[in-house]
């Protein structure tokens, strides 16, 4: 016993007094062991981006390269590396690059992978309802299910770029679904033949994705570079990548794209600049100037910064940076909050003029926001981030109705034009477990339900016809618990991989009442 304890004192001795693993050893350990996949410069290949940009929020990175990550390519190098240099080669890639990354036209183009043996169906490869798929996006093992919303059964499972961020969009027709990742990657699936179209990656860090009015163009807001990449929906192929800066010439990021139906237009919200964008997706839009305009006259083109037609650019200036963007039915305003997230700001998109500034102080997730008739009048809801709070306010003259009280802070809201409730989770906090339902014209809580006691219960989805309300178990060993949604029972549980969203293709393309846009 005595010897080998001093074993053990003489081993840990050796220990503290070996060096430290420097930054030369684990740039090394990364050419070595993460290149391949990651990409020599760490701006991703078959694996993601391993830059600041892109890990975001992720946490336990010693411990993934460690012990890798299951159902996915990702090994573990535990029996590989020491623990000090799996230290060191986590504190390496969450170092900034020494040069901010490029991603050309030439590099979005050349990235683009169509499926060789991928051929479209002349109809749908199966017999249930296209117009009633549910897409489940899986975030456990990056894959996403397509579930039929009659018989409440998966169709097909597909695995999609790492990190899904954003909702996914559907073509008009509801054939396609564009998903994109966080790094940037954009997957067309074709979901009447239930097969992967093709894939390009428009950015190395990007937001989400919108699609246009027509149905041709996708446009991809990103953060790394700072630009607006948009592709053709028909081809996956870039036709324009849209560099962004203020007025001033400061470069923004794009904090998110929204797609404006009936502007005929993509509407962006920037990070660091004082702006809102507007382009278009329409060939007779503007023309739009930017700067002096010295005669109006008709066929006079004395203006400077004048833009017209297909993707022209229109700037709305704003007293501040505005995110986290909410519209009135009619696209005709917009709701955005600030920076610090203590109110909301109405915009008229077509004066550009501010209409009304909301009491909406705890970090309203407008992103998340609803709308419904009540008493007449139209009225949109917001979850609160930062507390226990859900704000109705009326659209018709942007005042407060209500503050109604949940049990900590929620995430996501959701309903149906059929049904008499809104569905809240409660995402943050000890009551994680709870999903509260509400009447849409009382305001009060009816019923507070626990999917899954003492596991998190978030992100509603409704079928097409409003008849189910899908919740997810928000956990690697998780569930989408279907609920009738008039007698609020369970129905049925599916077993799941971390669920987050959930997409129903026709309140999707219809812009469904209850649902986000």
């Amino acid at each position: 016993m005595i010897r080998r304890i001093a074993s053990s004192r003489l081993w840990l001795a050796a220990l503290l007094l070996a060096p430290a693993p420097s930054l030369a050893d684990a740039a090394g350990d990364y050419a070595a062991h993460c290149a391949a996949c990651h990409g020599e410069h760490r701006l991703g290949g078959t694996g993601p981006a391993l830059i600041p940009e892109t890990l975001g929020r992720v946490k336990g990175i010693a411990e993934i390269i460690a012990q890798g990550r299951p159902l996915t390519q990702m090994a573990g190098f535990a029996d590989q590396l020491a623990p000090a240099e799996i230290e060191a080669l986590a504190g390496f890639i969450k170092m900034p690059l020494d040069q901010t990354p490029h991603w050309t036209p030439d590099d979005i183009a050349a990235s683009r992978e169509m499926a060789a043996d991928y051929r479209p169906a002349a109809a749908p490869v199966f017999d249930a309802d296209p117009m009633n798929i549910t897409l489940v996006v899986e975030t456990g093992d990056h894959h996403v299910s397509v579930l039929d919303g009659d018989r409440l059964e998966v169709l097909d499972r597909f695995a999609t770029p790492y990190a899904v961020h954003g909702g996914p969009k559907f073509s008009p027709d509801g054939r396609y679904v564009f998903i994109m990742s966080r790094d940037g990657w954009v997957q067309k699936y074709d979901i009447w033949s239930l097969r992967e179209v093709g894939r390009i990656r428009a950015g190395l860090n990007s937001r989400n994705i919108a699609m246009s009015h027509d149905g041709r163009w996708l446009a991809v807001a990103n953060s790394l570079p700072q630009t607006l990449t948009i592709l053709s929906t028909e081809t996956l192929e870039p036709v324009r990548v849209i560099e962004v800066a203020g007025r001033d010439g400061t470069p923004s990021r794009v904090s998110a794209v929204y797609q404006a139906p009936q502007r005929k237009s993509f509407i962006l919200a920037l990070k660091d600049a004082p702006e809102i964008w507007e382009i278009a997706t329409d060939l007779d839009a503007g023309p739009f100037h930017d700067g002096y305009v010295h005669s109006h006259e008709k066929g006079m083109e004395e203006a400077f910064g004048t833009q017209q037609g297909l993707f022209a650019r229109r700037r709305i200036p704003t007293d501040e940076p505005l995110d986290d963007f909410f519209f009135d039915p009619g696209y005709r305003n917009l709701i955005g909050t600030n920076r610090e997230g203590t109110k909301g700001v109405v915009i008229n998109l077509t004066t550009g003029a501010r209409v009304a500034e909301l009491p909406l102080p705890g970090m309203p997730h407008l992103g998340s926001g609803i709308t419904w008739d009540r008493a007449g009048h139209k009225v949109m809801a917001t979850p609160h981030l930062n507390e226990g709070v859900l704000s109705v306010i009326d659209m018709t003259d942007w005042t407060l109705v209500k503050q109604i009280r949940t049990d900590g802070p929620g995430f996501f809201l959701r309903s149906h034009e059929t049904s008499d409730y809104v569905w809240a989770d409660v995402f943050m906090g000890p009551n994680r477990d709870e999903m509260h339902v509400i009447d849409k014209q009382t305001l009060k809580i009816v019923r507070t339900l626990k999917p899954a006691p003492g596991r998190t219960a978030a992100h509603t989805e409704f079928t097409r016809d409003g008849r189910y309300a899908l919740v997810s178990i928000w956990e690697d060993d998780g569930a989408v618990v279907v609920y009738d949604a008039k007698k609020l029972e369970e129905v049925k549980r599916l077993p799941m991989r971390k669920p987050s969203g959930k997409y129903n293709v026709w309140n999707k393309i219809t812009f469904s009442d209850g649902t986000s846009h």
